[in-house]
């Protein structure tokens, strides 16, 4: 019997990790709206929150570029 074939871009497993990179996202945008500073101009809004973030692309790019087996 034949195999079959996937046509989709991107593997189960590569969905999985762009829905935690999006989660990873939405959780650093959340930590920088919770900075009780004038503007956002402190810790959480500054420095925590964009490292986050970064790390949430790092992970979308990571799921993008993952090979499907």
């Amino acid at each position: 019997m034949a195999e079959k074939k996937n046509n989709f871009a991107f593997g189960k497993e590569n969905y999985k990790w762009m829905l935690i990179g999006l989660g990873v996202l939405l959780l650093g945008f959340i930590v920088m709206s919770l900075d009780s500073t004038q503007h956002g101009q402190g810790f959480l809004g500054l420095t925590l929150g964009p490292i986050i973030i970064m790390a949430g692309f790092i992970i979308e790019f990571f799921a993008i570029f993952k090979k499907s087996k």
